[in-house]
């Protein structure tokens, strides 16, 4: 075929005309881009496939078996590389502090009736360093601690057994661990020191290191020596003291209001005992009514509220009325007391409420009995409260009955003196070290609510008796505490003026909780 044929015969060949289309796309900038980018794509599809099909087991293989592909010899030479290098390791392996196979960590969480030495036993600690290990805590040690919940990490050597069952016990050698966030180098295995159990099979572990708190406020911590033994340290953390200001409206209760501006329960509970002389929270408390309290409270370093420090003012707006206590302590050999703004103590000569949080549920004077049946005089106020319920004494004084009464079931009787006496029935039990003739002090628990006598339901009946007769607890009108005077009342002004400047710069939280909560977690500010 002549040329001129050959060239009639390609043009009309499906073929030219991709060919001609081939070449104007060549001719254009994106069609150059395309044509560059797509043999980029085919290039790096057939290296993805050459390793894959380099790392696949071979039936027949036409090498020895040992033999590994190039291929897959590199990746593994790049895995190896990737992991030494610092920044590219995984999140998880830069934190962590030691990277021997033998050595493991973990946490025991102690049940009822655990021992230290007993729990490291148990998760296969030698006898020997189990007891070594208490042992050297010494007088520092309060098995009284060890409660039921408490979390002890761990960290321990295992040895490794090989085929004939020995264990394999290299030459000492030291390694890198974490306590309570310090790295702390120890030794890791010795000759003879660690293998089977006789007989067994099993490693026994080789502890390196314990750890466990107490309270949020003390740590404990036990490592092991490099010249053998154990050393123990117990850590104290420093607690700071911040203020908080407080304070809210009393919608139901004065205790709920508190708890849903976020004061801590025992702030409530401590609040509520200051103005229980003055105070009668069944009725003079009532919804509109607003109150007050400026508190310290305890953190760790790290902010997690340890501990409830002590309040230095309070303030309660009952109706029309306003009463404020302030905090003073006249010596130092002496507890702090309350005293109002004028200087006059807060203490009465008797609490009006010798139970907390109690809800009246009968008063005093004539009712008809619901058990007997016949209308009679009630001498006294029934507190409505659950069998148990802690009864403070409401006044200082020497405890002139103790035992059953008739119709009052268990029953105490406390003089004050002047006489004034006063009693309480239906309780379930007395406090340990309660006798006749024993001392109690203002507020001091000397028994626990109850049932017993002629009851409806459990409640605490309380009397005041005057003259060896009963009257009304919610109207008598008791003696006040004394009055500061001179020098004292000067240094007691002084006090207060500093604790108004504190409040006056500090604003007032008044957030809203949810009551479920646990009010001891407030963050510290």
């Amino acid at each position: 075929m002549k040329p001129r044929e050959l060239v009639r015969a390609y043009s009309a060949s499906p073929w030219y005309g991709r060919f001609t289309a081939a070449l104007a796309a060549l001719a254009t900038t994106d069609g150059r881009w395309a044509v560059v980018s797509t043999s980029i794509t085919t290039l790096v599809a057939g290296i993805v496939a050459s390793l894959a099909v380099g790392t696949l087991p071979m039936s027949n293989p036409a090498v020895s078996t040992t033999h590994i592909p190039l291929t897959y010899e590199l990746f593994l030479r790049l895995l190896k590389i990737s992991s030494s290098v610092p920044h590219l390791t995984a999140p998880d392996q830069a934190d962590r502090a030691n990277l021997d196979p033998g050595v493991e960590s973990r946490t025991v969480t102690l049940v009822a009736g655990d021992t230290l030495a007993g729990a490291l036993k148990d998760v296969g600690i030698s006898v020997q360093d189990a007891n070594a290990a208490v042992a050297a805590l010494g007088t520092d040690f309060n098995p009284r601690q060890l409660k039921a919940g408490l979390a002890i990490d761990i960290t321990y050597a295992v040895a490794t057994i090989d085929a004939s069952g020995a264990a394999d016990t290299a030459k000492p050698h030291t390694t890198t661990i974490m306590v309570n966030g310090k790295a702390l180098e120890v030794p890791l295995a010795e000759e003879t020191d660690i293998g089977a159990t006789p007989g067994t099979s099993e490693p026994i572990s080789r502890l390196l290191s314990l750890h466990y708190s107490p309270s949020i406020e003390q740590g404990v911590t036990i490592t092991r020596s490099t010249v053998g033994g154990f050393t123990a340290q117990v850590i104290k953390k420093e607690l700071k003291a911040h203020k908080h200001r407080a304070g809210g409206t009393v919608d139901s209760s004065l205790y709920l209001a508190a708890m849903q501006a976020g004061i801590p329960a025992e702030v409530v509970i401590d609040m509520i005992r200051m103005f229980s002389y003055r105070v009668d929270f069944q009725r003079d408390v009532h919804r509109g009514d607003s109150f007050e309290v400026f508190y310290d409270y305890y953190y760790t370093p790290e902010g997690q509220p340890a501990k409830y420090g002590a309040i230095a003012y309070a303030k309660m707006r009952l109706g029309g009325k306003e009463i404020a206590l302030y905090h003073y302590q006249l010596d130092p050999d002496q507890t702090a007391e309350y005293f109002d703004g004028k200087g006059e103590s807060a203490k009465g000569m008797l609490m009006k409420t010798p139970v907390d949080g109690a809800r009246i549920s009968s008063g005093f004077g004539s009712r008809f009995h619901p058990v007997l049946g016949y209308t009679r005089m009630h001498k006294g106020v029934d507190f409505a409260v659950p069998i148990g319920t802690p009864v403070m004494a409401a006044g200082a004084g020497t405890v002139q009955f103790m035992g059953r009464a008739s119709g009052y079931g268990n029953f105490v009787q406390i003089s004050h003196g002047n006489n004034y006496s006063t009693a309480y029935g239906h309780l379930a039990r007395f406090a340990a070290g309660m006798r006749h003739g024993a001392r109690v002090r203002q507020g001091q628990i000397f028994a626990y609510s109850g049932n017993t006598g002629v009851t409806t339901g459990p409640h605490l009946h309380y009397e005041i008796r005057m003259n060896k007769g009963q009257v009304n607890p919610l109207t008598v009108k008791m003696a006040q505490g004394r009055t500061l005077a001179g020098k004292e009342r000067l240094a007691f002004l002084e006090a207060r003026m500093k604790i108004d400047e504190q409040m006056a710069a500090m604003p007032l939280e008044a957030r809203v909780t949810d009551v479920s909560t646990d009010l001891r977690q407030a963050k510290s500010r």
